[in-house]
């Protein structure tokens, strides 16, 4: 009897293909789904109004302060305290001095708060101020 004196091979090389495929996959699905949750992560009930109109921006000219029922202070959904508010607000007037502001507040805030970010934005000589509202037809 002849033995088979032929040995088998091992492939050890490794297909990446199929991984990169998936890794490419899901980079598409977080680059499109984090700017919606981000957006979404800040519950407030903003107040309402008759008159109004929709206001476009572009994202460098244009920072976001949401004031929450909580307390809490966001500056473009990242939450920051007052002093951390006038810096960063400084830093982008500095870089842009045609900066616009929008306050997105709920209706149940203190007054005095909304008061404070006017005195951080008039402190450094932020001029276009918007303050988001939703329209009372569309509420009801």
């Amino acid at each position: 009897m002849k033995r088979n004196s032929r040995k088998k091979r091992l492939i050890a090389d490794i297909n990446i293909a199929p991984f990169t495929d998936v890794i490419l996959v899901l980079l598409v699905i977080f680059m499109i789904t984090t700017p919606l949750i981000s957006e979404s992560n800040i519950k407030i009930n903003l107040p309402g109004a008759k008159n109004g109109e929709s206001v476009g921006r572009s994202r460098q000219e244009h920072a976001d302060i949401t004031l929450t029922r909580e307390g809490m202070l966001y500056l473009d959904g990242n939450i920051v305290t007052r002093k951390e508010l006038s810096d960063k607000i400084r830093m982008m007037h500095d870089n842009n001095s045609d900066l616009g502001v929008t306050i997105r507040s709920d209706r149940f805030v203190k007054f005095q708060q909304i008061v404070n970010v006017l005195d951080i934005l008039t402190e450094w000589g932020i001029t276009k101020l918007n303050i988001a509202a939703i329209n009372e037809e569309l509420q009801e």
